[in-house]
């Protein structure tokens, strides 16, 4: 996200509301941020359902103490456990960080919260996470602004998270120096993160929804050539949790249900609106909350969450914390830019192209990419769903060759590359659209 993007929320509202008065139910603010608390216990008490309290405990050291480069699975790292009860807390604080901040729960903040549970099962950790706050929060101060107006900055850019693990762990260097400086580039990181972004917005036009991603993948590239030229590499790394698809797969649809019943509990037992939300394009900035109402922005999250756990199961995928962190991404930018005629399209180019190019289908790359290469869903939604197919089959060959560049300090990849993909596609079909 960028600097500009609660203005223009404000925008999107006035907007949303002038067009659909009479089909936006209002939800109050207590009521969307007890509902968001409510998930982020639901989270962190799931850690108990699949290990102990000692198991847990154990596995959270383990996971504190990994360079989480990707790709870095703490279901396999540390336990399954552990890794909710990460994901849990980080997901709590994120909450009451926009809240103390006095910022609305709308459809891009609950974006960024969903965002930081998912990512939190693989590479984002309760020791990684500070120094990044830090640095956006003294940007905050530098510009003399309130630091809620870059808590979506601070949220999103937590995927640079990798950079701090790696420097105080990763290199072989751990000490109690190598973790000072490797808090120091988280600050720095967090310090010109929100600046970035902001610019970096106009490269790819709003159509690459996560904007933190390819903010991050430039910074995570700056630091990584840093890091070459001194003499230190990241080594590849694919740790992945595999063999629990069926009590995963349950977990998840239980979840998913629920959301859409609470959102059918807060749009009047209805489906009304839902149908006009579809008709959107998803280009940022699209606030579904505040344009279609927090009832059917819940049912929209519900229905892409079976939807993306379907894929996985289909094709004959493993449910690991990489691939729950990318469903729940997906179902937290259900209120912010994503839905089924969006994402889908998208979805099947990548698939298209894993079946063509050599990769599997089913290897944790295409996954990922399948996945997260939603970003580029506005395209489909702008343009139609053959150009939706584009963007993923174009997207699923430039992601697997970027990640070198910032050797894994990015956790948001597809992100990187979704911005590369939408900046030259889009270009193209506007040039194409003009001639017409």
């Amino acid at each position: 996200m960028v600097e500009k993007t609660l203005d223009l929320n404000l925008k999107s509202a006035e907007e949303g509301k002038d067009l659909m008065k009479e089909t936006i139910i209002e939800v109050s603010e207590k009521a969307k941020f007890m509902v968001m608390y409510t998930y982020g216990v639901i989270i962190l008490l799931s850690s108990l359902i699949f290990n102990t309290p000692q198991e847990i405990m154990n596995g959270m050291i383990n996971i504190i103490v990994d360079p989480s480069i990707l790709v870095s699975d703490y279901m396999q790292i540390g336990n399954i456990g552990a890794a909710f009860l990460n994901s849990g807390m980080l997901t709590l604080f994120s909450i009451f960080l926009i809240k103390k901040s006095n910022v609305k729960m709308t459809g891009t903040t609950m974006a960024a919260v969903f965002t930081v549970a998912g990512f939190a099962l693989f590479g984002k950790n309760i020791y990684n996470v500070w120094s990044i706050f830090l640095g956006v929060f003294l940007y905050s101060k530098y510009k003399n602004e309130n630091f809620g107006k870059f808590i979506l900055p601070a949220l999103f850019g937590t995927a640079l998270g990798p950079i701090i693990s790696q420097v105080s762990y990763g290199f072989g260097t751990a000490s109690l120096t190598s973790i000072i400086v490797g808090n120091l580039c988280g600050i720095v990181a967090g310090f010109i993160l929100p600046a970035v972004a902001t610019h970096v917005v106009k490269f790819h036009q709003g159509f690459n929804l996560y904007n933190v991603g390819f903010t991050g993948g430039l910074i995570g590239t700056f630091f990584m050539a840093m890091f070459r030229a001194f003499g230190f590499e990241n080594e590849g790394r694919v740790i992945l949790l595999e063999g629990y698809n069926l009590s995963l797969s349950i977990y998840l649809f239980v979840l998913f249900g629920s959301m859409l019943l609470i959102g059918m509990y807060f749009n009047k037992n209805t489906f009304k609106g839902y149908r006009n939300l579809l008709s959107r394009s998803g280009r940022s900035v699209q606030d579904f909350v505040l344009l279609n109402g927090f009832g059917v922005s819940f049912i929209n999250m519900g229905v892409l969450g079976f939807i993306s756990t379907a894929y996985i199961l289909v094709v004959r995928g493993q449910l690991n914390g990489p691939i729950i962190g990318g469903i729940l991404t997906i179902v937290g930018f259900g209120a912010f830019g994503k839905h089924t005629k969006n994402i889908l399209p998208v979805m099947l180019g990548v698939l298209l192209a894993a079946s063509l190019m050599k990769w599997e289908v089913n290897a944790i790359g295409p996954l990922l990419a399948a996945l997260f290469g939603t970003t580029l869903a506005p395209i489909a939604g702008q343009f139609g769903w053959k150009a939706g197919i584009v963007a993923g089959f174009l997207h699923m060959a430039i992601v697997m060759n970027v990640g070198q560049l910032h050797g894994g300090m990015n956790l948001y990849n597809n992100g990187f590359s979704g911005g590369i993909v939408a900046a030259i596609l889009v270009t193209v079909l506007e040039a194409l659209r003009r001639e017409a």
